[in-house]
């Protein structure tokens, strides 16, 4: 049983745009900050930003990890990501393959 600093966690990533997608994708999976990197393209967000609800179509980034990761995958997306405040959310995996969830351990070491 791995401990904390080690158990898997999702973290959701949206970004505007397949090119600005794939761009974050490829920087998080190039620094071994993630071993798996979902790109679901049309999705329609809407929130509130500058006083007012906005809408947008985006990409959402799945990314999986582990806890040990994520502040360095959250600054890694933060400096390559083109909006101002970018939607990055970790979440534990609480239960899933052992398999799997042992690969993406082993995928970010």
């Amino acid at each position: 049983m791995p401990n904390a600093h080690d158990s898997a966690c999702v973290v959701l990533i949206t970004a505007p745009d397949l090119s600005a997608a794939q761009k974050l994708a490829r920087t998080v999976l190039e620094q071994k900050l993630a071993a798996c990197v979902n790109i679901i393209p049309g999705i329609t967000s809407l929130f509130w930003w500058q006083n007012k609800i906005d809408e947008q179509t985006e990409v959402l980034l799945v990314s999986k990890t582990v806890r040990a990761k994520v502040s360095a995958l959250i600054a890694a997306v933060k400096q390559a990501h083109p909006y101002e405040v970018p939607e990055i959310i970790a979440l534990p995996i609480v239960e899933g393959s052992e398999d799997y969830l042992r690969w993406v351990r082993d995928s970010v070491a």
